[in-house]
């Protein structure tokens, strides 16, 4: 379900989904408000969704490694490791 948590930065339209097809509006799309499963981008989205994230929280981002965030303090230092979309 991460990837349904990007943000979008345009406008995509998509067919209305069989089975919520509004009657009287068959002809109609939907506007996507947020990513979807199967959208090229939406990996790209979430990934930098989790960045900015990170980024805020106090995490560095690994300048060999994109997928690794570091954040440490006097007495701990904390890892994540980012593979796709599972930490």
């Amino acid at each position: 379900t991460a990837f349904l948590h990007g943000d979008l930065e345009e406008e995509i339209y998509v067919e209305q989904p069989e089975g919520f097809v509004v009657p009287r509006k068959k002809n109609k799309v939907c506007k996507l408000v947020k990513s979807l499963y199967g959208l090229k981008k939406a990996p790209k989205q979430w990934h930098e969704k989790f960045d900015r994230t990170m980024l805020a929280n106090g995490f560095k981002i690994n300048e060999c490694d994109k997928c690794v965030y570091i954040k440490e303090t006097p007495n701990h230092q904390v890892v994540v490791c980012l593979y796709v979309d599972d930490m």
